[in-house]
Formats: C-alpha cells, structure tokens, sequence
C-alpha cells in the first residue's frame, strides 16, 4: 500500500509518470501556477466588480471594444495551450529529445505565455491596474520557472537544447517559419 507522500507525489505529477522523455519540472511550478492563479482572480474580482480602486481607464474605452481584445486574446491562449500540450504528450519520445515541433517550433514555451495571455484577457475586460501590476509579478514567477527548466534541459541535451535556444525565442513567438533551419 502507498502511504500517503507517495500518493501527494503522484497527484502532483500524474502527467509526468513513466515519461523519461520529459524535461524536469520546477519542483514548486504546479502548486506555484495554482496559487497565484487564485490570489489574481480575487485580485481581479474584488478590483474590478467590488471596489474598482484602479479600473479608471475603463470609463474611456467601451466594454465591446475591451471584450473584443479579451476574445482574441483567449482565442490566441486557448491555442497555444491546446497545440503546446497537444505535442508535449500526444507521443512518448523515444529516445528522448528536444521538442522541436508544432508551436514549440516558433518559441519554447507556448504553454506558460498561453496562461500569461489568459491572464492578460482578464486585465482587458476590465483594465484593472492593481490586476495589471499583479500580471507583472505573474510573468516574472513564469520566466523564473522556465528559465530552472531549461536548465535542467540544458544539462538532459546538451549542446541540442542550447543550439534550439539560440534559434527559437523564449516568449515571443518567432514568425519565420524556417528558424529551426536558417543557419544562424
């Protein structure tokens, strides 16, 4: 029988199970994303629907053309997190390899700036500056996160991982679609 840590570590890391082909994740990343999630949403609620200490510039911008841009915003995130997962585990990579493909093909980390972009929809809607500064610190949790795993990735690959670093961006999606084979 399983006492009790083991099976925390396996709630924690059920994606992870048996899959050697996966890159190490920071050991606080889950539980991280989870709770600053949260304390943003009551951020966000109790600024913009409670007291509205900070939604001042929402008086000049109409709420359609705001809920417009919040809708092509979680179009692009539900995407990016869609396509990101899609190729991280539709196949166990054997031997294990760098991800090259799909979105991961165009920026290295299509999963964590789909949250940011979930995040910054919600800002949209309601132009919440306490949310906004919050977001600010949110990117920064995000970046600390990625930039601890593609060390780990670094150290997996090697000199494969580094070459992929020096040709795709971190955040910002590169739009030539030949980057992986440009020489440079």
């Amino acid at each position: 029988m399983k006492n009790k840590k083991d099976s925390l570590k396996v709630f924690k890391r059920a994606h992870h199970i048996n899959r050697e082909d996966l890159g190490e994740e920071h050991p606080y990343g889950d539980s991280g994303q989870a709770i600053l999630l949260v304390v943003f949403l009551v951020i966000w609620v109790l600024d913009s629907f409670i007291f509205k200490l900070s939604t001042v510039l929402a008086k000049y911008i109409p709420l359609y053309l705001r809920l417009i841009l919040a809708g092509l915003v979680f179009m692009v995130s539900a995407y990016l997190a869609q396509s990101g997962l899609r190729v991280v585990f539709s196949e166990v990579r054997d031997p294990p390899q760098v991800i090259k493909t799909g979105v991961f093909s165009r920026m290295r980390h299509p999963i964590y700036l789909a949250a940011l972009l979930f995040y910054a929809g919600l800002i949209f809607t309601t132009l919440s500056l306490i949310s906004l500064a919050f977001w600010v610190g949110i990117f920064i949790f995000y970046n600390y996160i990625a930039t601890f795993e593609e060390k780990r990735l670094e150290q997996k690959f090697g000199q494969e991982y580094v070459i992929y670093q020096k040709k795709v961006p971190k955040w910002l999606p590169c739009l030539r679609s030949s980057v992986l084979n440009s020489e440079n």
